[in-house]
């Protein structure tokens, strides 16, 4: 094994192909090479649904469904929920003492959210403090590396940060965790904009096929090719980038035919439906056979796992602060 690394999904939504081609693949391998802890972040789905709980155990179970239909398995990962090992919360408590608050308002990501949710005058101190407490996610596992694409550069820099911070007040408990740079493969949502689930513009992994079918009919395309013997642009087209995920034996003449004229973008939308609809099946039939109360018992094993090393580490973080 390589070393540590520690990642995960928020609970705010089902699982989309963003996260089944962006991180779950790529997870899948990971665990082969590294020692993973993968966590349903409930507590980082509150920092903006903190009104909508209803829904959250549903959540949590369909979300662990998703990474187990895709290959991760607690032979060799440790998985768990988030908010069920108390010490993430108490380590960002004390992590929150060390960082100063107009450093967490230049974080890009949070302004990101403020776009994209509309949350102008409307951001609360857990939002503020999200770096933070995925910092002391990172930090309580003493992670060696985080798997992440570029935009989340800022999140790992700030935690390192935090690391070093603490290692010189008191003493050295932390590594700082290094970002594992993984090239994501960009999944455009039905709107041209990156996939999300806040969004409210992306193909679920479990979706059925009918819903498949409507939502990429509804896919934006190429705004320049309006009839069908039209020149097409198939690298700015949404429909065109669902092919070249699942649709690898058919992409050259796609392209060609879209380029010259031939294809329309109504028979190209049939096209990728159907394509993705297959690929999709084989993990919601997966998913639609594991049961709730296996679900239930990988998590609580999975949590006690994680709660015997971060429970280790906040024991170190309290000596270290004489609070022990």
């Amino acid at each position: 094994m390589k070393g540590r690394i520690l990642s995960g999904h928020r609970v705010s939504g089902k699982l989309h192909m963003g996260h089944l081609f962006g991180t779950l693949f790529n997870w899948v391998k990971l665990q082969d090479e590294y020692e993973c802890f993968f966590e349903i972040a409930d507590l980082h789905a509150l920092t903006t649904d903190y009104e909508k709980t209803d829904e959250l155990k549903r959540r949590i179970i369909d979300i662990t469904k998703g990474w187990l239909a895709c290959g991760l398995t607690l032979d060799k990962s440790t998985l768990f929920v988030q908010s069920r090992v108390s010490e993430h919360a108490e380590l960002h408590l004390l992590f929150s003492m060390l960082v100063l608050v107009n450093r967490l308002e230049r974080m890009p990501t949070l302004k990101e959210k403020i776009r994209d949710l509309n949350l102008h005058n409307r951001v609360n101190y857990g939002l503020l403090g999200y770096p933070v407490l995925q910092a002391a996610d990172i930090l309580v596992y003493k992670a060696d590396a985080v798997p992440v694409g570029e935009d989340q550069l800022a999140h790992i820099e700030i935690t390192r940060e935090i690391a070093r911070k603490f290692n010189s007040l008191y003493r050295e408990v932390f590594p700082e965790p290094k970002a594992l740079l993984t090239k994501f493969p960009r999944v455009p949502g039905i709107d041209g904009r990156r996939m999300a689930k806040s969004l409210q513009n992306s193909i679920l992994i479990d979706d059925d096929v009918d819903t498949i079918k409507q939502k990429v009919m509804r896919a934006y395309t190429d705004p320049k090719k309006i009839y069908k013997g039209d020149v097409g642009h198939p690298d700015g087209c949404v429909v065109f980038a669902y092919h070249e995920l699942v649709n690898e034996a058919e992409l050259e003449q796609i392209r060609r035919d879209c380029t010259k004229g031939k294809l329309g973008c109504v028979d190209c939308k049939e096209g990728a439906a159907e394509r993705l609809a297959s690929y999709l099946k084989v993990y919601r039939d997966r998913m639609h056979g594991i049961k709730d109360d296996e679900v239930e018992e990988i998590l609580e094993e999975g949590t006690r796992r994680a709660k015997v090393v971060a429970k280790r580490t906040l024991d170190e973080v309290k000596e270290a602060m004489k609070l022990l």
